[in-house]
């Protein structure tokens, strides 16, 4: 079970804040045993609750320069003898995952700050008990101290709060927390994990999960100097504490009793901060939502960027255009006429009813199940085929291989993170080309239609980030000679500087450049023709075909693509945008939403699809907790 840990000096204490640092490394170190996962603590001192939390070992946190600005911050206006209270975390995860921050702890509710060893069993039937609280995160704590306010709330009485709550839980918990309320460290544990060491004269406690941290602690020379005199005690099963952080007195009392509810009205004497390392504010374009860490941007004197500036990348709606294209093609004895590529995402869902139901095309569909087809894709696939009676040519990769192919480039990307080399993830999809040539001559179909790839996609991004700047106005246009050589200078490099890209995948990922780049036959896009309107296919595709969205996802953009929640994940935590934000704003400039609305729709959009996360890194084999704490540790762009 995890490690928690706790010191509390009262006013006039002797200690040095050099003598706090030390104690609570040592702490720290010693709590590490019990679970090296994740790490966090929290201080309070001069009327403020400050925490600091990264999903990595306590020893490795304590050397970060961002835990070291935090802890000297934290001490820089204490005078000499001032009251303090530092609560401390060393995780072993069994609830939550470490990878998302706020399942780490201290788990922050509206006014406690707290941290919690133990698991309980019984969380989801206590979130069902209090349809009235409000759950935002994974971990079980969250219920525990959301009960413990709640139960506050009625009876104004911390001891009888914290009782009334134990008496709902079932399994292990013991507790240390801060209360903005009251000036008071709380502690309880109904399995008697929790040991303390008590000098009042000295204005000295201290406590820990195991009675062997406190005999360490207890050695350390900056307490033998003062020669303090205490030794560890057990707060036994049932029990809890309230150690006042101003006299360090400490108030026993038992979880089982009753006190006469009061309704006492809640009022804060401590404000709650989170100094934890987060992404830094964007700067973003007055006109569209793009930051500044997006690559190649500029902002001119009223903070409107280059990208806005630029010409629309939308192209008129021009159906006259297409029907001239196909009408020498379409079939006149029902043999097919067209080769329609069908993702099962929303836009090649839309493209298919069109082509056949409004465009009296006589199309073959076709999908490249490379392995990362979700099931809902492969369900809106069916969906749409049956209704239209299309048939749907499937071409399935070597599932395992790649697979395997994705595992082993994203362990090396995680070894020397590079936004620009995560298109590798994705490589193996890029001969999804190369079979519709295929299928069309075998199906002897004279045309392929790509219906993904709308001019409100384009990105940009992806080959910014390595270093090549894409002018094109349409996302399937590709790269000029110029910039592909660049493309392919800039993967060399970084092979060169990250060996573990030079593994079986090397071949898959080859094959697809060419795929994608220099062997890609000619196929018309028709959104290139079509007027893109998001809430008409989306009603179509709801109303006529009763098309599925991803129960974890606020839009239906991506959803049949595996992938698309952990690379965007990426993008967001480390540059601060995903591609959410360049669709919003590319919607924007073709005056399709407002700014207000964009800027909603990426606060949405970009919420971590951790489902979808965790059946990808499942289904490819890697460990996601691992992944999500090197990339949430992973250098922000400035």
């Amino acid at each position: 079970m995890c490690g928690i840990f706790g010191i509390v000096l009262g006013q006039g204490n002797a200690l040095s804040n050099e003598a706090i640092d030390a104690l609570t490394q040592r702490l720290f170190r010693l709590s590490q045993h019990r679970g090296k996962e994740a790490a966090g603590i929290a201080i309070r001192c001069g009327g403020r609750i400050r925490y600091f939390k990264r999903s990595i070992p306590a020893s490795q946190m304590l050397r970060s320069p961002e835990y070291q600005a935090y802890f000297e911050s934290c001490l820089s206006d204490r005078r000499p003898g001032e009251a303090i209270a530092i609560i401390g975390h060393s995780r072993l995860v069994t609830n939550g995952s470490q990878g998302l921050e706020d399942n780490n702890q201290p788990v922050v509710t509206d006014h406690i700050v707290g941290v919690h060893n133990g698991i309980i069993v019984n969380d989801a039937a206590l979130w069902a008990r209090h349809p009235d609280l409000t759950r935002r995160f994974e971990v079980d704590t969250e219920v525990l101290y959301r009960l413990v306010e709640k139960e506050y709330a009625a009876t104004g009485s911390l001891p009888a709060a914290i009782g009334r709550t134990y008496a709902q839980l079932e399994g292990e918990a013991s507790i240390a927390f801060h209360f903005d309320a009251e000036d008071k460290l709380g502690l309880a544990t109904n399995v008697g994990s929790l040991y303390y060491a008590h000098a009042p004269q000295d204005k000295f406690f201290v406590f820990a999960s195991e009675g062997y941290f406190i005999r360490q602690l207890l050695r350390h020379p900056a307490l033998v100097d003062h020669r303090l005199s205490c030794t560890e005690k057990q707060l036994k099963p049932g029990y809890g504490q309230l150690i006042d952080i101003q006299d360090s007195h400490a108030e026993l009392f038992v979880l089982t009793q009753a006190e006469k509810e009061t309704g006492q009205a809640h009022s804060s004497s401590a404000t709650i901060s989170d100094e934890s390392p987060r992404t830094r504010e964007l700067r973003r374009c007055t006109k569209c939502v793009l930051p500044h860490t997006f690559p190649y941007i500029s902002f001119d004197s009223e903070g409107v960027c280059n990208f806005c500036r630029e010409p629309a990348h939308t192209r008129p709606f021009d159906r006259e255009a297409l029907e001239r294209r196909l009408a020498p093609l379409r079939s006149r004895d029902g043999s097919p006429d067209c080769v329609v590529a069908l993702s099962g995402g929303r836009d090649s869902c839309y493209g298919l009813h069109v082509l056949k139901h409004e465009m009296g095309m006589n199309p073959v569909a076709y999908t490249y199940d490379w392995a990362m087809v979700t099931d809902e894709a492969r369900r809106n696939c069916a969906r749409v085929c049956g209704k239209l009676g299309v048939e749907h040519i499937i071409r399935s990769a070597d599932i395992i291989n790649k697979r395997r192919n994705i595992r082993l480039n994203i362990e090396a990307w995680l070894k020397r993170p590079e936004l620009g080399m995560i298109p590798l993830f994705m490589a193996g999809d890029k001969q999804f080309f190369y079979f519709a040539s295929q299928v069309a001559r075998q199906t002897k179909a004279p045309l392929v239609i790509f219906c993904a790839g709308n001019n409100l996609e384009l990105t940009r991004f992806k080959t910014g980030f390595c270093g090549v700047q894409d002018r094109s106005d349409n996302n399937m246009l590709g790269l000029d000679l110029a910039g592909k050589l660049k493309m392919l200078a800039y993967y060399a490099k970084n092979i060169a500087l990250n060996p573990a890209y030079l593994n079986r995948s090397l071949a898959d990922t080859l094959f697809g450049f060419y795929s994608t780049y220099i062997g890609r036959e000619d196929m018309i896009y028709l959104y290139s023709y079509l007027d893109w309107n998001e809430q008409t296919i989306a009603k179509t595709l709801r109303d006529e075909y009763g098309w599925e969205s991803s129960p974890d996802a606020s839009s239906t953009w991506r959803i049949g693509d595996g992938t698309a929640s952990f690379y965007n994940y990426i993008y967001h935590s480390i540059a601060g945008f995903s591609e959410h934000d360049t669709f919003r704003s590319n919607q924007i400039r073709a005056g399709l939403i407002t700014r207000d609305e964009a800027m909603k729709a990426i606060a949405r959009d970009n919420q971590p699809r951790f489902e979808s996360m965790r059946e990808y890194a499942q289904l490819v084999g890697f460990n996601l907790d691992a992944a999500l704490s090197v990339i949430n540790n992973t250098q922000k762009l400035r």
